[in-house]
């Protein structure tokens, strides 16, 4: 994951679009100066299922951490009994994962909740539409936008069972920073994003999202109070401010996604060593349901 402030970011969740009367016009023929239109629009699909129950044995509070590559098992073993953390983040699918996982195996995940670890599983598929990364080439398709979703909440299912993760567990969908440029991207990511949460509830999973706080999060934010749904469960948001906390900021506000629901990403790139074992790892601070 790279929190990536983009470019431009908009300052609200509205654009402006501006309409003025032709030449000779009349004051009474003339258009508005300005209409204020939404950035996203409000988008419903059915949700038969739900998220699955929670149960407080799912909850974590505290501290956890994400590195690439799922780390060898000696390793946390040695983290486990003297570092801070008690959670870890795990690429289990995704067609545009940046590396390649040869541990991760179900024999792997076995092991390490046996130790105590907790987990939250990442899915890295398709990316925004006007997403600038050229190392995921592959984009949502706005037209297809829900569909996709669905298709890759199949394929992040799939990714679960196979490392042995079953019913009830969360998967973050990993939407990398974009460029805030055109509003029909952003509705792209919501569409696609309601398409995956409706697909994960069906097969009883719950959903999760992360995204920067000024792209991914900020649109969702904005689609959940145009009464969008079925939105994420929980959302991971990235802003690298080293606060080790959950209280959100900018479009994420009090009122939105606050029972127990939230993951900071509040630091990257760190490279620290506990029990003479050294890996490079992204800082998150949890209170929100993980999988273990």
């Amino acid at each position: 994951m790279r929190y990536l402030r983009p470019a431009a970011i908009a300052a609200a969740s509205l654009v402006l679009l501006l309409a003025a009367g032709g030449p000779g016009a009349s004051a009474d023929e003339a258009a508005p100066a300005a209409a204020a239109v939404p950035r996203i629009r409000p988008t419903v699909l059915p949700d038969r299922f739900g998220p699955p129950a929670l149960r407080t044995r799912d909850l974590y509070a505290g501290a956890a951490f994400d590195a690439c590559t799922a780390p060898p098992l000696e390793t946390l073993r040695a983290w486990r009994d003297s570092s801070p953390y008690g959670a870890l983040g795990i690429y289990t699918s995704g067609g545009q994962r940046g590396c390649t996982q040869p541990r991760l195996t179900a024999d792997w995940v076995r092991q390490a909740r046996e130790m105590g670890w907790r987990f939250l599983p990442v899915h890295v598929g398709l990316q925004a539409p006007c997403s600038e990364l050229k190392r995921k080439p592959k984009r949502i398709d706005p037209a297809r936008a829900v569909q996709q979703g669905r298709e890759e909440a199949a394929e992040a299912v799939a990714g679960l069972r196979a490392v042995g993760i079953g019913e009830g567990s969360p998967v973050f969908l990993d939407i990398e920073a974009y460029p805030m440029r055109d509003p029909a991207c952003g509705q792209g990511v919501v569409d696609f994003t309601l398409g995956w949460t409706e697909g994960l509830h069906t097969a009883g999973f719950r959903s999760g999202f992360y995204s920067s706080l000024d792209s991914g999060i900020a649109d969702l934010a904005a689609a959940a109070r145009a009464g969008s749904s079925p939105l994420p469960d929980t959302l991971w948001y990235a802003r690298w401010d080293d606060h080790a906390d959950t209280v959100g900021g900018g479009p994420l506000t009090s009122d939105l996604w606050a029972d127990h629901q939230r993951v900071h990403q509040y630091r990257g790139n760190v490279e620290e060593t506990y029990g003479g074992a050294t890996l490079t790892v992204d800082r998150n601070q949890v209170d929100a349901p993980l999988a273990g």
